[in-house]
């Protein structure tokens, strides 16, 4: 029976439906739902049913991929990764990381214990080969990244030099024999690193200018070291951006723009009934429309401002100095600024006309689709990460090919400027895209409002909340609410990066409460708390299957959850064949 062929349930037996509800938690649920389905499935029902038991708005429409709400209410309870099905327990040290390959097949793992594991991802996991990065001064690894084509594997950790300095250092290591085909590094250590394609990645470098300022460079590596030739190097500078007030870049990755006009989600529900009503129509997300300007509390990402033209005169910025020293020596500067404020202000003078200007829409038509981002965590008022700074990387920029500082710069060119900024107001501890790179996922830990930071080195304190951001890298603007239910304690001059993953329908994140936590990227609700014996640092789900979920824990412990349709699957009982001899035998006795 088709669902629109079933009657309407009697207002009395919804009524007692909903009672009954009241008193269920989410694993009865589905026992409840079966029972409906030999029943009814009878669509008010289950629309009724889904709006009161998630607790989710009736303006929010139902989940565009779904054919009915019974299919929807289904889909969350039958296919959250939520039933623990096999424990890990190679590492003895906290479990840092995750990163699935792109076909899903293998995954790799990072450890205080020093080592990478990487494991073949089967119905039983099994560990596949293991590095230990001490023979290098490694203290730790912290990150892996596998290259688009699941040849070469990124890992990044934290490196002991001279003096027991800590730095940091990115190995790549081929996945056809696991031989260590480069070492690069990396400075700070949570810049992390990420591939810009198959063959090169991007590290970064940090020099000091001043007590407060300095100066990050961003730099293109070849994969392979060993590679000379006169026309293409083995190292390449990308970006020099200045940071003040003892700001850093930290926790670099590449969102490829290819596929934002056609997204596996869309998350506006305005955009998603326009996308239903005509298919193969592109709607330009980006349009400035009145509806979109009157949406409450949306954080647009201020467009780049020109700087002035260096024909108007380079004197520009030497006489506002000159300016500014002679009223601070003539005492017309009140009130009276710190060693740090004074610091930050000659800096940003200095800087003022020594900055190149952003490119703006300069890509043609065709190179559209070559687009791509780079994205980190950067700072202006404290040391720590509190904006996410954009840079578009061109299409010129994504070889190692040409000079190694670069293209030659004019004077005034000798920092590069953002092209976009985000500013939390809170420290950011994790950044994670979507699948189809559209979105960014931001978990960032609160400041107090409306508070001032007036000592650099002492940022305000965090909240203990943490809240899950949603940003749009096409309309550059944040869209629904922020995500909430996961919690941190560490104090913000303690804080760690806590890693989040993205699946087509799904958002995961660790957290320090020792529990790994599912969202659904529509409904926007927590669906899933998930359980370990410490602080769960990262998260990462299957590529090619949302229904299977890796977390990470200082438990020393990698936890795999399945969900409860996958589980039956693989569980179900094989049909015994009949031994038909046997049985003709026992007739004929009979």
């Amino acid at each position: 029976m088709d669902v629109g062929d079933s009657p309407l349930l009697p207002d009395s037996i919804l009524y007692e439906i909903f009672l009954y509800l009241d008193h269920v938690d989410v694993l009865s649920v589905g026992l409840v739902c079966r029972q409906w389905h030999a029943v009814a499935r009878d669509e008010f029902l289950w629309k009724e049913l889904f709006y009161r038991y998630y607790r989710v708005s009736r303006e929010v429409p139902r989940h565009p991929a779904a054919v009915s709400w019974y299919e929807d209410f289904q889909r969350l309870y039958d296919t959250i990764p939520c039933v623990e099905v096999q424990t890990l327990t190679e590492h003895n040290d906290q479990v840092l990381h995750l990163s699935f390959s792109h076909t899903g097949y293998l995954f790799a793992s990072c450890s205080k214990d020093c080592t990478v594991k990487i494991w073949n991802n089967e119905l039983a996991i099994s560990l596949l080969h293991s590095s230990n990065m001490r023979r290098y001064n490694w203290s730790y690894t912290q990150f892996s990244q596998f290259n688009s084509d699941d040849t070469l594997l990124l890992v990044s950790g934290v490196f002991v030099g001279p003096r027991n300095c800590s730095s940091g250092e990115i190995a790549v290591i081929s996945l056809e024999n696991f031989t260590l085909l480069s070492r690069v590094r990396n400075k700070p250590y949570d810049v992390f690193g990420c591939w810009l394609n198959e063959t090169n990645l991007i590290s970064g470098n940090l020099h000091r200018i001043g007590h407060i300022t300095s100066c990050s460079v961003l730099w293109l590596n070849n994969a392979f070291q060993g590679v000379e030739s006169e026309n293409v190097n083995v190292v390449k500078r990308l970006f020099k951006i200045q940071n003040l007030n003892a700001s850093t870049i930290r926790t670099v990755m590449v969102a490829d723009c290819s596929r934002y006009d056609t997204p596996d989600l869309l998350l506006d529900y305005k955009e998603q009934l326009a996308a239903a009503a005509a298919p193969y129509q592109v709607f330009d997300l980006g349009s400035d429309s009145e509806e979109e300007e009157v949406k409450p509390k949306q954080k647009v990402m201020p467009e780049p401002v020109a700087q002035a033209s260096p024909d108007g005169g380079s004197g520009t910025a030497e006489d506002g100095l000159q300016q500014f020293l002679d009223d601070i020596l003539g005492g017309r500067v009140m009130p009276v600024m710190s060693e740090s404020e004074l610091e930050t202000k000659v800096a940003e003078l200095l800087a003022r006309n020594r900055t190149k200007p952003p490119e703006l829409n300069q890509l043609p038509t065709e190179a559209s689709n070559k687009k791509k981002y780079l994205i980190f965590t950067t700072g202006c008022l404290t040391y720590s990460p509190h904006q996410i700074g954009i840079k578009q990387i061109l299409p010129h920029q994504m070889t190692t090919a040409g000079p190694v500082l670069g293209e030659k710069r004019r004077s005034d060119e000798f920092f590069d400027s953002l092209d976009h900024v985000i500013d939390l107001h809170g420290h950011i501890i994790g950044m994670g895209l979507s699948p189809d790179h559209r979105y960014l996922y931001v978990n960032s830990r609160s400041w107090p409002r409306d508070c001032v930071i007036s000592d650099p080195m002492q940022p305000p304190p965090i909240a203990e909340e943490i809240d899950l951001h949603v940003f749009d890298l096409k309309t550059m603007k944040e869209v629904k609410r922020a995500l909430r239910s996961h919690r941190a304690y560490t104090p913000n001059d303690e804080c760690f990066f806590i890693f989040l993953d993205v699946s087509r329908d799904f958002v995961a994140s660790g957290a320090e409460d020792h529990h790994g936590y599912i969202w659904d990227r529509h409904y926007n609700i927590c669906l899933a708390k998930l359980q370990h014996d410490d602080v769960v640092n990262s998260v990462a789900f299957s590529p090619i299957e949302q229904e299977l979920l890796l977390t990470a824990s200082d438990d020393t412990t990698i936890k795999v959850w399945r969900s409860p349709r996958t589980v039956r699957i693989h569980h179900a009982r094989k049909p015994k064949p009949r031994k038909l001899l046997f049985s003709w035998l026992m007739n004929q006795k009979s």
